[in-house]
């Protein structure tokens, strides 16, 4: 495969800014790890509670989870463990 100058100069640009941007970004997860460690120890609830309160939280799911639970706890009192 052969690129024009400009078309190299356009990949370097994207492949330099790519790599600064996902090294911010595990920058980021890395912080928000610690402080929801630190979250989770101080009000005593699991870590894995709080990331995913986080991702439905992110991606406006309340609802969805609502009614996978809602079915989930239908079958479980249907058996008798609920």
């Amino acid at each position: 495969m052969t690129f024009t100058d400009s078309q190299l100069t356009k990949l370097k640009q994207l492949v330099s800014e790519g790599i600064q941007v996902n090294g911010e970004i595990e920058t980021l997860k890395e912080g928000l790890k610690d402080t929801v460690a630190a979250i989770a120890e101080e009000m005593d609830i699991k870590p894995s509670v709080l990331n995913k309160v986080i991702r439905v939280a992110y991606k406006a799911e309340l609802d969805k989870h609502r009614d996978e639970f809602s079915e989930l706890e239908a079958i479980l009192e249907s058996i008798g463990r609920g």
